[in-house]
């Protein structure tokens, strides 16, 4: 990683997503981008990898799913049988089809739920932490770009003012 980055302010986010695609067609890293809202197709011109999170998301609701299976067979079935309409609780298959509302809804209760936690986590999103963007503007209508110098400050800097920036900065990098 290099001393210094080279940030450089977009006010429109077509713009932005050019400049990215010429950045990355000149063979440069693009350590970060901050923007105000989502911008589609910027991860792919960014070139990231998919996000797992939806994996995790579904093995927390085979999770809910569990829990509430054992939980109703255990209250229901084991511990409190009850004659409810007629219908005695002698089996969890006789009376399944009254459980299917509370499976559904464990299963997107601890799927949701467990999903926003791990998202956090992975994020480092933590009550009370102090906010990374460098520039307050990114959080109103500019977009910045952050791209390591190494040695190339120059270059760099003219690469992004020929892309429409509307400012660069060169900045020591904190990472």
């Amino acid at each position: 990683m290099s001393d210094k980055v080279v940030q450089a302010l977009y006010n429109d986010d077509d713009v932005l997503m050019n400049a990215v695609k010429k950045v990355k067609a000149e063979k440069h890293h693009i350590e970060e981008i901050y923007c105000p809202f989502p911008v589609h197709g910027l991860d792919k011109a960014m070139g990231l990898e998919g996000t797992r999170i939806a994996i995790t998301s579904f093995m927390y609701g085979c999770v809910g799913l569990t829990v509430a299976i054992v939980m109703m067979n255990y209250i229901m079935i084991e511990d409190w049988p009850q004659d409810i309409g007629g219908k005695p609780s002698f089996s969890y298959i006789e009376n399944m089809p009254a459980f299917v509302p509370i499976m559904f809804e464990l299963t997107v209760f601890f799927a949701a739920h467990l999903m926003v936690i791990t998202f956090y986590m992975r994020s480092k999103l933590w009550p009370f932490k102090k906010a990374e963007n460098p520039d307050v503007r990114t959080t109103d209508d500019h977009f910045l770009m952050e791209v390591p110098t190494h040695g190339n400050e120059a270059e760099v800097v003219a690469l992004l003012q020929s892309t429409g920036a509307v400012e660069v900065n060169i900045v020591d990098s904190d990472h």
